[in-house]
């Protein structure tokens, strides 16, 4: 209609109305249900059109044609003159006039040329357009056909089921052909549903026991169900007959169970073996869950007989916890309602003594082992593996065999090395049992440590790189001076920490008492030996102070790794080797406590502290021998053996033997007589008159007009060597020691000698004993006696103490400048803080005024000491016929435990009762 309207009005047409329904009708397969029918509607009636108004052409006369593609022109080619309509299934046009072309409507208003000019233009024969048309109507009542045939599959109308595989291809035809989704085609694909849900429970059902495992098994109602359904549906399975025979077993099964569980208590093994059949059907039967249960009861009741079984191996607490929680997820049953019970209860008894044991072996009170064992002893009928209780039986057996290996030590036949106490402290701490015996043995071995401490600090020098066992046995690398120089590094480094490998002790010797003998025997030795030897090489070394052999004194080496060469470098009187003064501890001339009132007359120069040991060579502070004594009596109360002990008793003993030998020296004719001279001598001296004395300053101050002098120079100088102690202090005697060091050295031109004569055959002896006694790590009164007879029987070392007075000289210079610096710095805070200018100095005035009078009362205490001392220095350099009198005084033998330590050292015995005394004053 719309068309035709166009057509009267004479309007352009859109589009072309026949070329859109060929178009469709072309492929028809492609349209809708709906638009196939509308489409083959319209192309009926515009086929009946064409065909009439072709034929009213062909009555008037025009007979030629010619097929065109219409759609392949434009629009306003194909368009009719008249109507303005755009052709497509056919025109007519001429050949005299191929401008324009009209509608098959309007064939006479094209020209006025003959019909035979005109000719027909057309896309279509009339042969094609009925072949289209058939092919639309066949589309459009397709689906009626189908639609008939669905409905009478699902009605099953002729009395046969259809077989899924025909359902599905029905399903298929309405999915290709694209019908529309209608209640037929919805009931269709819901009985397939069902139909492949049937199918696959089937299959589940009759695969194997694998398969059924995964899939989800059915009730026995499910089963009857799927039968029932399978039977209704529309289509015929053949599964059917296999659902049926399964449902006939889980019958038979069924029936079976409810005869097990009907006649309990039945076998476990009968019951599993039932309940594996029916894991097996893939249905589950509602008598199963009671198999099961009575299953898992009788299983956790033969796990709870065997845990609990005397003879079985113990379970742990978490085995029976597991129980337990295993017992409240089974089925309840008197039985098992019983066992729980009992498990429960044993499980409480075995946590509260296990928490026992946890509080015995974490308290910071320890228990003693009869707390420990009656624990354990209640503990061994409760059948579970305690595992702190099973911590204290081991504490307990360690316990027991450290109070064995304790009582063992202490009933041997020496008494106990520190190293083994201090191990069994140690093991004895670490265990959570009160030992009585502990506190016993840490108050041992507290005991020596203190011991060894105060020993430490009577021996070593602040900061010495030696250990104490060291500076008790002899040094037995004497004789080597690069080996002892390297060691000696070494130990100041911290790179060396053996005490006694030179002496070839073990861990093992060191507890042997007689090897720690042997071995000092054979140090003393090799010391002895050795520092001959390094005398001979070091005598034989240029001396650095000749100008001429500076170069060749490169084989001496300071401790500072520099060769000493020129002024400043000392010799030591032991090694014989050279050293920078600045490196090494030197004697002090203006604080030596060597001199005193009545035994240094001020020109007695032998009696001068001029020795010099080097720091290789005098390793201690070498304390004297009362003070080791007195050490030695608190060595013999301990109840301890330690290798300093050991060492020391050796080193007390090889000093009273050289101070015996140095005293029957020293009581000879030949050097009492020397003694008697050097004693005259020094009476001489003091019995000059003090003229004598005031020329000698005045001769030393025109020598010096620059510092000039009173007439008391002598005496300030015989005052400064016999009061040292006195100008120690820096705050004391700062300003006066530089004019102090100056006059001793105007003194030096005065000094002469020798002053004694002594023979090669006296010499000898005493040298060697001088060298022996510089070996001791000890102080002995008779060293110093042979030293000044030495020292008066050879020349004045006056290269010596000019190069001592340079040194002190320069360390006065370095003192003074800190006191000036400490004091600056003092006045600096006190101004800063705020104090007045008249505080300060009345302060400085009162410090003043008390320092004058400690000074005084100091004098007088000094004059005392020194008074003793020369007391005790007249008993070695007066003859006397006894000379041992500190040896007679001998009484009974103490009563040693340690019969090995008392046998090595008898002499030792009175000595040791004989300083109990002096240790108390020390």
């Amino acid at each position: 209609q719309c068309i035709e309207h166009y057509r009267r009005l004479r309007r352009y047409c859109v589009f072309s109305h026949e070329e859109l329904i060929c178009k469709m009708a072309a492929f028809p397969e492609t349209l809708d249900l709906n638009l196939a029918v509308a489409v083959h509607k319209e192309m009926f009636i515009m086929v009946q059109e064409e065909r009439r108004l072709r034929k009213a052409l062909l009555e008037k006369g025009v007979t030629e044609a010619e097929r065109e593609a219409f759609e392949l022109l434009p629009d306003d080619e194909r368009q009719c003159i008249k109507c303005k309509t755009t052709c497509f299934l056919s025109a007519l046009a001429c050949y005299d006039c191929p401008d324009g072309l009209v509608c098959l409507s309007h064939i006479n208003d094209l020209c006025k040329c003959s019909s035979s000019r005109q000719y027909l233009r057309y896309r279509y024969t009339l042969d094609e357009l009925p072949t289209m048309l058939h092919k639309l109507k066949i589309r459009a009542e397709s689906f009626d056909t189908w639609a008939n045939n669905v409905r009478v599959a699902l009605e099953v109308e002729d009395g046969r089921k259809r077989s899924f595989e025909e359902l599905r291809a029905l399903e298929s035809e309405a999915r290709e052909r694209r019908f529309p989704n209608s209640e037929l085609l919805q009931r269709l694909k819901n009985c397939l549903s069902e139909v492949e849900a049937c199918i696959s429970q089937v299959l589940g059902l009759v695969s194997g026991q694998v398969a059924r495992m995964d899939t989800p098994q059915l009730t026995l109602t499910e089963l009857r169900v799927l039968l029932e359904q399978m039977g209704s549906l529309p289509c015929a399975m053949h599964q059917i007959g296999d659902v049926r025979d399964v449902l006939e077993q889980v019958e038979a099964y069924q029936a079976e169970a409810r005869e097990a569980l009907a006649t309990l208590p039945s076998s476990p093994g009968l019951l599993q073996s039932l309940l594996e059949r029916g894991q097996q059907l893939g249905v589950e039967v509602p008598e199963a869950h009671q198999l099961q249960q009575q299953v898992e009861q009788a299983q956790w009741l033969d796990e709870v007989k065997q845990a609990l079984a005397p003879s079985a191996h113990r379970g742990s607490l978490v085995i029976m916890q597991g129980l337990l929680v295993m017992g409240a997820k089974i089925a309840s049953s008197p039985s098992v309602d019983k066992a729980r019970a009992e498990l429960q209860e044993l499980l409480t008894i075995a946590e509260r003594w296990e928490e026992k044991a946890h509080f015995c072996l974490e308290a910071r009170q320890k228990h003693p082992p009869a707390t420990l064992e009656a624990i354990i002893r209640e503990t061994e009928n409760i059948p579970v593996h305690l595992p702190n209780i099973q911590t204290l039986k081991e504490a307990l057996t360690k316990a027991q065999a450290w109070i064995a290996d304790v009582d063992e030590i202490q009933n041997g036949d020496h008494y106990p090395c520190l190293d083994d106490l201090e191990g069994l402290v140690a093991v004895g701490r670490d265990l959570p049992v009160g030992l009585e015996e502990l506190r016993q043995l840490e108050l041992q071995v507290l005991t020596a440590h203190s011991w060894r401490e105060k020993a430490t600090k009577t021996f070593l020098k602040k900061n010495s790189c030696y250990t104490l066992l060291e500076v008790l046995c002899p040094c037995a690398d004497a004789g080597s001076d690069s080996t002892k120089r390297s060691r000696w590094m070494e130990k100041a480094l911290g790179l060396y920490q053996c005490d006694t490998e030179l002496l070839g002790l073990s861990a093992q010797d060191l507890r042997d008492p007689g090897s720690v003998i042997v071995a000092f025997k054979e140090g003393e030795q090799k010391e002895k030996e050795g520092i001959l030897q390094l005398r001979r090489t070091n005598s034989a070394k240029p001396s650095p102070l000749t100008p001429s052999l500076m170069a060749a004194s490169a084989t001496s080496m300071c401790v500072c790794g520099q060769v000493p060469i020129g002024v400043g470098a000392l010799q030591c009187d032991l090694c014989q080797d050279w050293f920078h003064g600045q490196c090494v501890s030197v004697p002090r001339l203006l604080t030596s406590p060597r001199p005193s009132l009545t035994s240094s007359p001020l020109l007695a120069w032998w009696e001068w502290d001029t020795k010099f040991l080097c720091p290789l060579c005098m390793r201690s502070r070498r304390p004297r021998l009362e003070t080791i004594l007195a050490l030695l009596v608190a060595l013999q109360r301990l109840p301890v053996r330690l290798p300093e002990g050991e060492a020391l008793q050796c080193l007390t003993e090889r000093a009273i033997g050289w101070q015996d030998r140095a005293r029957k020296a020293l009581a000879s004719e030949d050097v009492t007589a020397l003694l008697q001279q050097l004693a005259e001598l020094r009476q001489q001296l003091q019995a000059k008159p003090r003229s004598e004395e005031a020329s000698v300053c005045t001769l030393a101050t025109a020598c010096d007009p620059i510092r000039g002098g009173s007439g008391n120079t002598v005496s300030k100088v015989q005052g400064l060597l016999e009061n040292g102690d006195t100008v120690t202090t820096p705050e004391n005697i700062a300003p006066a020691k530089g004019s102090d060091l100056e006059l001793l050295s105007s003194l030096l031109p005065q000094l002469t000698g020798p002053v004694l004569k002594l023979p090669e055959a006296i010499r000898a002896p005493l040298e060697e004993l001088m060298m022996e006694g510089d070996l001791l790590e000890v102080t002995l009164d008779e060293n110093h006696s042979i030293w000044q007879l030495l020292q008066a029987g050879q020349p004045p070392d006056l290269d010596r103490i000019r190069t001592l007075l340079e040194l002190e000289k320069l360390e006065h210079q370095g003192s003074r400048t800190r006191s000036r610096a400490l004091e600056r710095r003092r006045r600096r805070q006190k101004v800063d803080q705020g104090g007045k200018v008249e505080d300060l100095v009345q302060q400085e005035l009162q410090s003043k005024r008390a320092r004058s009078s400690g000074i005084t009362s100091q004098e007088g205490q000094k004059k005392e000491h020194f008074q003793e001392k020369a007391d005790r220095e007249n008993i070695f350099l007066t003859p006397s016929t006894d000379n041992s009198p500190f040896l007679k005084r001998n009484q009974n033998n103490l009563q040693h435990k340690d019969s090995g330590s008392s046998a090595a050292c008898p002499s030792l015995m009175p000595l040791l009762q004989l300083s109990c005394h002096d240790e108390q004053e020390l």
